[in-house]
């Protein structure tokens, strides 16, 4: 049954991603940015597009904004795409927004989530491996730790993503020490909102996603991919990446994670495998669609149909089969790699030995995009160009 629905965020790309998806199910899509002419915004299955304010900066007036259109346009499902839209949107008790469906936990359960201390500790509860590590409230707290454990270089990471608040919040990001000196001096640069923050062991190793969806305490879907490449080249967002096979392991973890939040909707749980080890360690939890969720959606699990589908009442069939092998690429994202990883040296991005060479980046970039390949371009699709050349243009305007 088609209905009308918001997807925020449209300037991310996994917000292009759940516009093709609904639009190609049949649901009138209105779309709303921080910015004129986002990704989503040019997609032909847009079928409305909006400016609002910036709902990290402007979480309140987003928010009024938000409301405002559901009511004009008779939305029946919100899709908040980002952690600044899903904090400054979800209610405090779950539910609704404006009369629309929000098919996601409330704020505090989207809060717990969020928080890589608390899931880390819940995850070391249920004997699932983490990073060894240490909190730090303050920088002065720094002088008092014995970091051995933790080798070199050690992982900075705030607790969260994104810190939240009624005048504008502030985005977080990991980073890289490595020596003490060097780690005194990135803990004094931080924001005080910043903290507690994370001091970890680095895991050397490939990038395993287990992506759920999960309904009122249904698996509806499954799904599972490795990074091949990340932006930046030390860790980050996907760029070039695989459907693999469902690790059993990996997946009764997730599950049980889940389970111990109570988590109702798509949801990203993050692994690290130890290259020597083999040992899958829980890097964190993403309670929102994820930047390859085109991948999910190409190799058969339509995370984005399915949600809809459950939140408006109706009962979509598990999907837990999905074909193995599909790669997707972010074609300008992988050429940033590229491109920083020539520019800087092998250090820069923790990477050894012949992964650091620069030969090996240009190789790998060029065997991309070979024929023969299952690769697919995430953004430019014959069925709807018109993203891949907005894209294009901002990735030059950048420059």
């Amino acid at each position: 049954m088609p209905h009308s629905i918001l997807v925020t965020d449209g300037e991310q790309r996994p917000a292009l991603a759940v516009v093709r998806s609904l639009g190609r199910a049949g649901h009138r899509v209105t779309v709303c940015a921080s910015r004129p002419h986002g990704l989503a915004a040019t997609s032909r299955f847009c079928r409305a597009a909006h400016v609002v304010p910036d709902p990290l900066q402007a979480p309140e007036q987003f928010r009024r904004s938000v409301e405002a259109l559901v009511r004009e346009r008779e939305i029946a499902c919100v899709l908040p795409v980002t952690e600044a839209s899903l904090l400054a949107l979800l209610p405090e008790a779950g539910g609704t927004l404006a009369g629309a469906v929000v098919p996601f936990p409330d704020a505090a359960h989207f809060r717990d989530i969020s928080n890589k201390r608390l899931v880390l500790d819940a995850a070391r509860a249920l004997g699932i491996a983490v990073p060894a590590q240490v909190a730090v409230s303050h920088p002065a707290e720094l002088a008092a730790l014995d970091l051995d454990a933790l080798g070199t270089p050690v992982v900075v990471k705030p607790s969260r993503s994104v810190v939240d608040g009624r005048d504008g919040g502030l985005k977080m990001s990991v980073s890289y020490a490595a020596d003490r000196r060097a780690l005194e001096a990135l803990l004094g640069s931080l924001d005080a909102r910043a903290f507690p923050v994370l001091l970890q062991q680095q895991i050397r190793g490939p990038g395993v996603g287990v992506f759920l969806l999960r309904w009122h305490g249904q698996l509806l879907a499954r799904f599972a991919h490795r990074r091949l490449r990340e932006k930046p080249p030390s860790g980050g967002v996907s760029v070039y990446s695989e459907s693999v096979r469902m690790d059993d392991a990996m997946l009764e973890q997730a599950a049980a994670l889940l389970e111990r939040f109570a988590w109702n909707g798509v949801a990203m749980v993050e692994f690290k495998r130890d290259s020597a080890t083999g040992v899958p360690y829980l890097m964190e939890i993403n309670g929102r669609f994820w930047g390859s969720l085109q991948l999910a959606i190409d190799a058969g699990v339509d995370f984005p149909a399915l949600l809809v589908a459950a939140a408006c009442g109706e009962h979509p069939a598990p999907v837990l089969d999905y074909r193995i092998g599909t790669r997707l690429r972010w074609w300008w994202g992988d050429v940033d790699h590229l491109l920083l990883r020539l520019r800087h040296p092998p250090a820069r991005w923790q990477l050894r030995g012949a992964d650091g060479a620069r030969w090996r980046a240009v190789r790998d970039f060029l065997a991309a995009g070979m024929p023969g390949g299952h690769s697919r371009n995430e953004v430019f699709r014959w069925s709807d160009p018109r993203p891949a050349l907005r894209e294009t243009l901002d990735w030059f305007r950048r420059r």
